[in-house]
């Protein structure tokens, strides 16, 4: 199992590639991160374990940090803070599930 501490760079980079193709899911702005967001958030980690969210330019902290504290409430992996675009991996606790290979 990947976790902040074991992840590693050719991991990251294939995440980041893998990232590459996929669109935002969400935004963060000037609202910060709510509730809502982060349920949603998490929701989309379980479907595909690996997502992308834009931060805006009216959001409260830089992207950097609000990353850093978006992966801690979801107990993910903040793999990318690209310009303004964060992603993140969580794997998924369904049942039946096909894991993403890295």
């Amino acid at each position: 199992m990947i976790t902040r501490e074991t992840i590693t760079s050719k991991q990251r980079s294939k995440m980041k590639s893998m990232a590459s193709t996929i669109s935002p899911i969400a935004q963060i702005g000037k609202g910060g991160v709510t509730d809502n967001l982060l349920k949603t958030l998490s929701n989309a980690l379980e479907a595909r374990e690996l997502i992308k969210v834009n931060i805006l330019e009216t959001a409260d902290d830089d992207a950097l940090n609000l990353a850093e504290n978006v992966a801690d409430l979801l107990g993910a992996i903040p793999v990318a803070v690209i310009g303004r675009k964060a992603i993140f991996y969580r794997r998924s606790s369904r049942d039946g599930f096909i894991h993403l290979e890295f």
